[in-house]
């Protein structure tokens, strides 16, 4: 059956869109078409959106508590093994803490570094350590300015000594030049370490925060616009 375009349209040209008991077919037609439509669409901008959204939002909630969930279990079940890995470090921690010397054995411990040049035949022409240390977060350091004269094998059972004390002792900018006699000449900067004792940390702190200075105080608040009453 073949559908008269030319009678739809003259339908429409007819039709009395105020009065809805004489619309034809086509007219009716198109209008519920219209409100089908215009439900639906009416509905997801009006309630499914919104809905919608929020579904979305609880779906990427969903997703972040599964993470943090997977995350938290995982710790708790490798929470020993955390524990015993905190306590292995702070053993080692405690043995290098060991191999630096408190401030009463600093002096012991150049005698040490001197005894290592000495015992090796290795004359010092100069042997001075630094006027003051340099304090960092819990230990301090003391560059000594060392000049040798001697041979290099000696020179390298002297690096060799002073890397087996049972402090820690570093050997830097070393710089070999030949001298006299066939010997040679050693400049070298040993650096020695030390701890703070809970006092110098206490007050390496403060003057710390003294240099920050205080905070800042908050701007004064401006007058209120009523007086105080006269007598």
């Amino acid at each position: 059956m073949a559908i008269n375009f030319n009678r739809i349209a003259d339908d429409f040209k007819r039709t009395n869109w105020k009065d809805p008991g004489t619309w034809s077919f086509a007219p009716k037609l198109l209008v519920l078409v219209m409100i089908l439509v215009a439900i639906p669409v009416a509905g997801y901008f009006g309630i499914w959106q919104g809905q919608i959204e929020e579904l979305e939002k609880g779906i990427a909630q969903e997703d972040t508590l599964k993470k943090d969930y997977l995350a938290k279990k995982t710790q708790a079940i490798n929470l020993d093994l955390h524990k015993q890995q905190l306590r292995e470090i702070d053993t080692q921690f405690g043995a290098l803490l060991k191999q630096l010397p408190n401030k009463a054995q600093m002096d012991a411990l150049l005698v040490d570094i001197n005894q290592a040049g000495l015992s090796r035949g290795l004359q010092f022409e100069l042997f001075r350590p630094a006027a003051s240390e340099s304090a960092k977060e819990f230990y301090s350091e003391l560059p000594i300015t060392l000049k040798l004269i001697g041979s290099y094998h000696d020179m390298g059972g002297f690096a060799a000594d002073v890397g087996q004390l049972p402090r820690i002792v570093t050997l830097n900018d070393v710089e070999i030049a030949a001298g006299k006699d066939g010997n040679l000449t050693m400049d070298v900067t040993a650096r020695t370490f030390r701890y703070l004792d809970d006092e110098e940390v206490t007050a390496q702190r403060k003057a710390a925060a003294s240099k920050k200075g205080p905070a800042p105080a908050a701007p004064a608040k401006a007058a209120g616009g009523h007086g105080a009453p006269g007598g």
